[in-house]
């Protein structure tokens, strides 16, 4: 509406635009949760290094699980981790209720402490010591966590797998749950004289991929070195890799040209039998990055009304972000209709939704083929007014 002016003068009018950029979120910070030689317990603890790890943590000859899982996750590129130290009863052994007793989740302690911490994005459990697995209560506990808090549980295989054979025989006991929330990998990796867990060296090669290539990209291949270690405590063969990927056990191998190398990005759910839409590991941590990002760069509206005004705002906002995806190789096809789309109007939003203050965003992606969606919804909540 123009404005009536009576005299000279400069005027000014303020006219909202509806334009709230949408910020990405991070995507790999990584959580790490086990025993420590000494630091506070139950943090979580920020660090970004391994000499800030050790500092807080102490070091010790041989380091511990946790310390390699750590250094191997800087070295290979990752910059940023939160570190949970967890302790025994009364000075004892560890065992997996210091991290996943149910009792535990009501104070905030052991894998839980997590809740503490704004955001993550890997979780990384090493084993509770050399030759220690971590148990399956454990793991069930962290694929439900990662589940609650749209995160990647980086499992390491169990010590007993001494062979491709062992993985594969093994597998289906070690973890009864096939979960898209999960990437499993094998081998164990040959550090020096020891062999160690290979989430933490994982974690930093999908670190230094989001940062050089996108998290859209697969931190797998030839480029997917692994550094620090001198590569995997095991050979495999291509038909021995071939079966395990089948599976969805992901292969740690040396080649040649490039040495110690990550050669498998599927999620525990990416079997070849299941046909999930969740099978890779880009696509699952793609539509993590689009959720939490969503999530966050919507809130501006909770205060708006529950109407078309405000959708078509959400509408602009979420549009200009998935177009920037686009733009930059993250989807599949020719041109936008192919590659995403956005709805959020009355087709999405019921009148008992906006009764209830919520508000839906229906998002579709084409991360493998175009015009072949993964669709997300956002549910955005409203103040409800007072009548």
């Amino acid at each position: 509406m123009a404005v009536e002016t009576s005299y000279p003068g400069v005027y000014v009018e303020e006219t909202s635009t509806g334009i709230h950029p949408i910020e990405g979120v991070s995507t790999s910070t990584a959580a790490f949760v086990g025993p420590a030689r000494t630091g506070p317990v139950n943090g979580p603890v920020h660090v970004h290094s391994h000499r800030d790890f050790v500092q807080a943590f102490g070091s010790g000859s041989p380091p511990s699980p946790l310390d390699h899982a750590v250094r191997l996750f800087f070295e290979n590129g990752g910059s940023d981790a939160l570190i949970v130290r967890v302790g025994g009863s009364r000075g004892g052994a560890i065992t997996d209720n210091a991290i996943s007793a149910p009792r535990l989740e009501a104070a905030k302690r052991g894998l839980w402490a997590l809740d503490k911490a704004k955001c993550f994005n890997l979780l990384c459990i090493p084993p509770l010591a050399d030759s220690k697995d971590i148990g399956l209560q454990t793991r069930a506990a962290a694929i439900r966590y990662c589940e609650k808090r749209g995160a990647l549980f980086i499992a390491d295989p169990s010590v007993a797998w001494q062979s491709a054979k062992q993985a594969i025989a093994g597998l289906d006991a070690t973890f009864p749950t096939r979960s898209a929330h999960v990437a499993l990998f094998f081998p164990f990796l040959q550090d020096k004289t020891m062999t160690v867990a290979p989430c933490g060296a994982v974690a930093g090669v999908m670190a230094r991929t989001d940062a050089q290539r996108g998290v859209w990209r697969p931190a797998a291949g030839l480029e997917a070195t692994l550094e620090g270690v001198s590569g995997p405590a095991l050979k495999l063969s291509d038909s021995q890799n071939g079966a395990l990927n089948a599976l969805g056990i992901n292969c740690l191998r040396t080649f040649a040209r490039s040495g110690p190398v990550v050669w498998g990005a599927r999620t525990l759910a990416g079997a070849d039998q299941a046909a999930s839409e969740w099978k890779y590991i880009p696509v699952r941590r793609l539509a993590f990055f689009i959720e939490g990002s969503l999530q966050r760069g919507i809130r501006w509206a909770v205060f708006e009304p529950n109407a078309e005004p405000t959708w078509a705002k959400i509408r602009l906002n979420v549009g200009a972000f998935m177009d920037r995806l686009f733009r930059y190789g993250a989807f599949q096809g020719r041109n936008a209709r192919e590659a995403y789309f956005v709805k959020c109007d009355g087709t999405t939003t019921s009148q008992n939704d906006i009764n209830a203050g919520i508000a839906n965003v229906v998002v579709g992606f084409a991360p493998l083929k175009p015009a072949e969606f993964v669709i997300i919804t956002i549910q955005q909540l409203f103040e409800k007014k007072k009548p």
